[in-house]
């Protein structure tokens, strides 16, 4: 009988798992559910790609979003994996060839969407199937502490209810506690084991910089990522169209990506994006769900993500080659409005203290002054262990200083003019001008005017940020975002408690190398012999390049310099049917010698 460890070597090119692969496939195998949460690159798909090949019938796999379900299906037929999809973009013809396969036996998966289950005819021929295992990719939107809430996920019981013998695997790569435990209830799989791989992404670099110039500071990024593909998060459709219109006029190879575009637009961008080398998408969250493309290289946010689960799923798109990459964002007080705005916003009341949890987490992690690895590791309840060194905070500690007496002549400020206007006016106040309406309000005669000359504007506005953070002041949304103080500042105002804070510090570091994988010694024009061939491939076959080989099997081909196809097999990454398919291709290149 054939054993999973062989179904690695011989499929998917691999000698042994990562943790905890094996043991949910074990349990997958034994008919038991599971959840499995790992980080993005982290080899979730083997954990249901490899049982599908080992049982009797097909696997069912639910995937958000249509427009990935063609690369899906095509990289799982480039492992020999027999897979489809079935969705709303086919014509009649097409959706009849994938019926037919399924109910002759011709396949191990068959890729559906969450809205596509809910239908009743789909209902009525999954019932009529061989189901052998259902497998919830992005598991978090079934829940309304996970960052992209889907209801249509909630209908997904639906398999537990009607098959309840076939096993079921719930996947996503962030969940807290509170996500794994609703994941597991609204799903019909309360007892499943709960697999976790470790969160840290030890080749990302993390940085956190206050606004100051966004573009300038993302320009300065980017000359660290000349010829590299990017992507860009913004919070509005109008600022990714503005964000890349710009990065166009400097000469980026840059595209849009929003909801608010044509679906062919969206495609034709997301398909450059994915086929092409040295290309930035500008996009908001619409795109990236389920992207699997390796070798990007940094993500920005030049707006602040809406929580922790956000970011760490956005950023976890860089790198997912294991080589350094950045992980950069830009927020300002401004963001802390909007998001707040965007919360008074929600008419449910359970949803909106969910979603200002979120924000207040999000907003600790930005005026973080320890290491960002810890914090956003132990987020998730992974131990983080000691200070990573490799983010911005490990690397430019920022200077703390006693606060005290600034602060409390802001609060001071806050209270004399009536807590009723916004930061910018109260800094003119403690700075002393500034603002014509200062004369006006009589607000020059208050004690504290002029107090905080000392400080310059932006050094206010990063302890009106931080006291926000630290629950000392609250922003008033619905008073256009007057500022209030809260009952905790009491103790500082009255001079009982004293307080630090931190400086800003606008570091321009980017990643640094050697965090990732062990660097490999190859040939550099072997390697590019053998890209340039991976990529006639991938337009022979209408593939991006990376479903061919990832970079890393090229780097190993171009340091071993295999002359044999068996040689070829202890590549990372090429299997029996990748060997079959494109050994003696390589083998061509390989064996020329004209490096």
């Amino acid at each position: 009988m054939t054993t999973p460890i062989e179904v690695l070597r011989d499929t998917f090119g691999y000698d042994a798992f990562r943790s905890p692969q094996d043991k949910v496939i074990n349990t997958i195998l034994a008919g038991d559910d599971a959840l499995v949460i790992m980080p993005t690159g982290g080899g979730k798909s083997l954990c249901y790609q490899l049982p599908a090949l080992m049982l009797p019938g097909v696997t069912v796999v639910i995937s958000p979003l249509i427009a990935l379900m063609a690369d899906q299906v095509a990289s799982a037929d480039h492992l020999g994996i027999r897979a489809a999809a079935f969705h709303s973009n086919q014509t009649r013809e097409e959706q009849y060839v994938v019926r037919r396969q399924l109910h002759t036996g011709e396949l191990d998966l068959i890729y559906l969407s969450p809205e596509r289950v809910q239908q009743e005819d789909t209902q009525t021929w999954l019932l009529q199937s061989p189901v052998s295992l259902v497998a919830i990719d992005e598991a978090h939107c079934v829940s309304q502490w996970g960052h992209q809430f889907r209801p249509d996920y909630l209908a997904l019981d639906w398999f537990r209810l009607q098959l309840p013998e076939v096993p079921v695997i719930a996947l996503t790569a962030t969940a807290n506690e509170q996500t794994r435990e609703e994941i597991r209830i609204r799903l019909g799989i309360p007892n499943a084991p709960v697999f976790v791989a470790g969160f840290d992404r030890p080749n990302i670099y993390y940085q956190v910089q206050h606004r100051v110039n966004a573009r300038d500071q993302l320009k300065a990024l980017l000359q660290a990522h000349i010829g590299d593909t990017g992507i860009i998060y913004c919070l509005s459709r109008k600022k990714v169209e503005q964000t890349a219109d710009w990065l166009c006029s400097q000469g980026f190879d840059a595209l849009p990506y929003h909801a608010g575009l044509l679906p062919e637009t969206r495609s034709h961008h997301q398909s450059l994006f994915l086929n092409e080398d040295g290309v930035i998408i500008v996009a908001t969250i619409a795109f990236g769900m389920g992207i699997d493309k390796p070798d990007v290289r940094f993500v920005a946010h030049l707006d602040l993500p809406k929580s922790i689960e956000s970011y760490y799923q956005e950023t976890g798109r860089a790198g997912r080659d294991g080589e350094p990459a950045d992980a950069w964002m830009v927020y300002g007080l401004q963001d802390v409005m909007l998001h707040r705005q965007m919360l008074s916003d929600q008419t449910e009341p359970q949803q909106q203290r969910i979603e200002q949890h979120k924000l207040n987490t999000m907003l600790a992690f930005c005026e973080l002054t320890t290491c960002r690895r810890q914090v956003l590791l132990g987020y998730f309840g992974d131990n983080p262990g000691e200070p990573c060194g490799h983010c911005d905070n490990c690397l430019s500690p920022p200077d703390a200083w006693d606060a005290t007496l600034s602060v409390q002549q802001l609060l001071s400020a806050i209270y004399r003019t009536g807590q009723r206007f916004g930061a910018g006016y109260v800094i003119s106040v403690v700075r002393g001008g500034g603002d014509p309406r200062i004369e006006r309000n009589g607000h020059d005669r208050l004690q504290v005017f002029g107090m905080g000359k000392d400080l310059s504007e932006p050094e206010w506005r990063s302890m009106v940020r931080q006291l926000l953070v630290r629950g000392l002041i609250e922003a008033d949304v619905e008073g256009h975002g007057g500022l209030r103080l809260t009952p905790s500042c009491k103790p500082i105002l009255r001079g009982e408690e004293s307080i630090s804070l931190s400086r800003s510090v606008s570091s321009t570091k980017t990643r640094r190398r050697g965090y990732g994988p062990d660097d490999l010694e190859y040939n550099e024009n072997l390697y590019e012999q053998l890209r340039t061939l991976r990529r006639e491939l991938a337009e022979e076959e209408g593939v991006p390049p990376y479903v061919v080989f990832h970079d890393r099997s090229l780097k190993e081909m171009a340091a071993l310099k295999p002359n044999s196809l068996s040689a070829m097999l202890d590549i990372s990454g090429i299997g029996q049917a990748k060997l079959a398919r494109y050994g003696e291709r390589f083998l061509q290149v390989l064996s020329a010698k004209r490096y």
